[in-house]
């Protein structure tokens, strides 16, 4: 393997050993963006000098034997509504063409402390909410979308360009992008993650998530978030789980290809000897999607209404929808489907404790053709709603050999417990486990 094929827990602990160097790691990374950028189109922009610098101070400290952390010498992508210190920070936006960010977001300056090396800024739709659309194309077929609206940290993660990349999810900007490029995508419990430095769509829903190779990456980054304390779950043998399988009131936004991997997983874990049961959400769940688009209509008013202010009719329309408030939407209603959420939330708790994690579908099938549509994200969506942690994994290809992939859903505030039990799942349903899958 190169070095920009290395998972991050493979490259940092080959950085820390003194195997590989962290200038070697970054300049791997950059060479593949470079192989690769008129066809993936990922990066809004690259840090490439600052990067190069960071990485040979890392590499001094590592030959003092002064690792700054578990994440020493990698380098990470950085989806463009996440500041980085000294860097661009458009949101892909004309708006915002000449901001350049003061100071690194809350999880960028984590991961920074940990060791990491901010490589650039990677697209996304503009303020990951709506207006212009993200250039990045399918690493698999660049016929195809990457998803969104964490399209480019999705694209670059699963084409070797970097071994992790941070997102956002406020309906299913992470989950679905890692479905779509055949990775491992995590968008923990709301909350748990510092969102200062991102810019706010809707607050109640707004998520920091991130990608990775392996589960080993996506539960590394978690680590250093603080989210896997000591001493950590035991990681379950396959024979030890409690699996429920839930289509969601959404299934019918599933295609028989979607519904086929999904079938296939739960086969592949039976025979293992994991206890499947079904699950059924109640019927009072089926208004979750429309609770959450009224959520994003009355927060997005409030987190847009200044951009209207001050830019007029230079704010996308898509955007001046909300601030001008075209769907009608009432305080009453708004309040409405805020309560309803926190009902869906105590309801689904305390009915589904007893199993050790939810197996559904990650997107409704293989990424659709063409730039203009990032997905449907009627399966993300509900589990945003609720809160509840989620980790994607990659499976089978469809029949156009692009990826397809599930989720494993978890409860609030059980993360690690959730990505102890990804650590089995995967193990066992991903067909590329272990190894690596170079697009192109």
């Amino acid at each position: 393997m190169t070095g920009n094929t290395l998972t991050a827990t493979g490259a940092a602990r080959a950085i820390a050993d003194g195997k590989l160097s962290s200038v070697e790691l970054t300049t791997a990374c950059l060479d593949r963006i470079d192989e690769r950028a008129d066809t993936v189109r990922a990066w809004l922009h690259l840090a490439r000098d600052q990067a190069l610098v960071l990485a040979a101070e890392r590499d001094r400290e590592q030959a003092a034997d002064m690792l700054r952390g578990p994440l020493h010498g990698v380098p990470f992508g950085v989806k463009d509504v996440i500041d980085v210190a000294r860097q661009p920070g458009t949101h892909n936006s004309p708006l915002h063409a000449d901001r350049i960010a003061v100071d690194d977001a809350g999880c960028v300056a984590l991961l920074r402390a940990a060791g990491g090396i901010p490589l650039g800024k990677t697209d996304t739709i503009e303020f990951a909410a709506g207006g212009r659309l993200p250039l990045t194309r399918n690493p698999h077929n660049p016929n195809h979308t990457a998803g969104g609206s964490s399209s480019g940290s999705g694209a670059a993660v699963a084409d070797m360009q970097v071994p992790i990349a941070l997102g956002t999810q406020t309906g299913g900007s992470v989950i679905r992008p890692a479905a779509y490029c055949g990775i491992y995508g995590m968008k923990p419990t709301w909350g748990v993650v510092s969102r200062e430095g991102a810019k706010l769509y809707a607050a109640t829903l707004d998520t920091i998530g991130w990608y990775g190779r392996s589960v080993e990456d996506v539960a590394l980054v978690a680590r250093i978030y603080g989210l896997i304390l000591d001493p950590a779950p035991v990681v379950p043998e396959a024979t030890q789980l409690k699996i429920a399988v839930c289509r969601t009131p959404y299934s019918d936004h599933a295609s028989p290809t979607a519904q086929a991997a999904l079938e296939d997983a739960v086969e592949t874990l039976a025979k293992a000897g994991a206890t499947i049961i079904p699950l059924e959400l109640p019927l009072e769940f089926d208004h979750l999607n429309d609770a959450k688009e009224a959520i994003m209509r009355g927060e997005g008013r409030a987190a847009f209404l200044p951009h209207a202010r001050a830019y007029g009719e230079a704010l996308h329309d898509g955007l001046r929808s909300h601030t001008e408030n075209r769907t009608g939407l009432t305080p009453a209603r708004l309040k409405a489907a805020l309560d309803y959420a926190a009902h869906c939330r105590v309801v689904f708790e305390a009915h589904y404790r007893g199993v050790d994690a939810i197996l559904t579908f990650s997107a409704s099938g293989e990424a659709d053709i063409g730039l203009d549509y990032t997905g449907n994200p009627m399966l993300q969506s509900l589990w945003t709603v609720l809160h509840v942690p989620v980790v994607a994994i990659p499976t089978q290809d469809g029949p156009s050999g692009l990826p397809l992939g599930i989720k494993l859903v978890g409860f609030r505030f059980a993360d690690a417990e959730l990505l102890a039990v990804a650590q089995t799942v995967a193990r066992v349903i991903d067909p590329w486990f272990g190894r690596v899958r170079i697009p192109g």
